[in-house]
């Protein structure tokens, strides 16, 4: 069983990632919790009814579309199929801000302890770090700064509030 950090700890995944192979097809296990391709889940939510599944949206996914309440999912993820897209963030912080996410929301994907620390601002509490990356020196990454000057999910307040407040 792979690993992935969540809420800062690195533990065991218990989730099985679907993903469709070179013809397109996606075959889905019988058992077990899933997490299956956001476009898949919409097409197939009556078979895969009764199983405890979550969603990856793709890039190119718009949270909006998604026709139930997020918080009807355990988890969450988004995938970044390379380090220079990044829409994921967008769409994280979206599930957050906009639509009230409060599950697991895990980055798959391009995930490594570079991207780690920003993915966090964005909402992010699970990370499936790439299977040639050191997971512990990733989640290192979370505390790659201390401060922030912008605001973000996991910190409301610009840093020029805050000093305002404290002073």
């Amino acid at each position: 069983m792979s690993k992935v950090i969540i809420n800062r700890e690195v533990v065991e995944n218990r989730w099985t990632r679907v993903v469709a192979n070179e013809d397109g097809v996606v075959s889905v296990p019988s058992e077990g919790a899933v997490l299956v391709p956001y476009q898949y889940w919409l097409n197939n939510q009556a078979e895969l009814a009764g199983r405890e599944v979550a969603v990856c949206f793709a890039p190119d996914d718009e949270p909006e579309s998604l026709p139930v309440d997020p918080n009807t999912f355990a988890m969450i993820a988004c995938d970044f199929p390379a380090f220079t897209d990044g829409r994921g963030f967008s769409i994280g912080r979206l599930l957050r801000e906009r639509h009230g996410f409060k599950g697991e929301l895990r980055a798959v994907g391009d995930v490594f302890k570079d991207t780690i620390n920003y993915l966090s601002r964005c909402g992010f509490t699970a990370f499936d770090v790439r299977a040639d990356k050191d997971i512990v020196e990733a989640a290192k990454g979370l505390d790659d700064f201390t401060e922030f000057y912008q605001s973000s999910v996991d910190q409301p307040n610009p840093l020029f509030r805050r000093r305002a407040v404290a002073a």
